[in-house]
């Protein structure tokens, strides 16, 4: 999983798996699902991030992790 923020657009898209999108769907304003040929969701792409989410601050808990890494 990914999380890339854009801050020229300030959107921040979430990329589940590296399977491409097929299909995207508008779930509310400015929050668009991404769906793969079979239906699976593989992303999610946030509009105005900064006003939605507090990207201040990520945590992660009990994730099943071998590595991480963390940049600024």
């Amino acid at each position: 999983m990914k999380l890339q923020y854009y801050p020229e657009t300030d959107s921040l898209y979430i990329d589940l798996n590296s399977k491409p999108g097929s299909e995207s769907r508008e779930i509310s304003a400015g929050v668009v699902l991404d769906y793969d040929e079979e239906g699976d969701l593989v992303g999610i792409d946030i509009d105005n991030a900064s006003q939605k989410l507090d990207l201040k601050e990520l945590i992660l808990n009990k994730l099943p992790l071998e590595s991480q890494t963390l940049t600024a």
